[in-house]
């Protein structure tokens, strides 16, 4: 099941794993999150708040920025080419993203033991305001991703 590999190798596999888990991630692609970068412990993510994103407070919507935080907490944490999925997460908003606002996820390892592992992301505007922080707790479903 693990792959034991660093280096630039691991960077590769990373970036196998997030080719083919990004082809068949239609929620992703719908919402038009981009995959910027990956390694084996990250993986950094932007998404365009487009108008369809906006609540009735003339914001992105919660679920919005959520969704972006998520992604990158997937494809950080099946970076390795071990299946992993969330077991519980969080976040927290800190500020307001507005319509056009290019935002970026930056999701890194920060904890792991045995099957289970914790990522901790930061959800920032173009400008670099912080707007979300999220943390996800992902396990192991014992089998591969490729």
């Amino acid at each position: 099941m693990a792959n034991e590999v660093s280096g630039r190798d691991a960077y590769a596999l990373a970036r196998k794993v997030t080719d083919v888990m990004y082809e068949r991630d239609y929620a992703t692609q719908h919402l038009g999150i981009k995959v910027q970068e990956v390694g084996p412990d990250y993986a950094i993510l932007t998404m365009v708040v487009e108008p369809y994103m906006v609540n009735g407070h003339d914001i992105c919507h919660g679920g919005m920025t959520y969704t972006l935080a998520d992604s990158a907490f997937a494809y950080a944490c099946n970076a390795q080419d071990v299946a992993m999925v969330a077991s519980g997460c969080v976040i927290d908003y800190l500020a307001p993203a507005h319509k056009g606002d290019t935002l970026t996820a930056i999701a890194r390892e920060s904890a792991s033991s045995g099957r289970q592992k914790v990522f901790d992301a930061v959800v920032t505007n173009q400008n670099g305001a912080v707007i979300a922080t999220f943390r996800g707790r992902a396990a192991s479903l014992k089998k591969n991703v490729l």
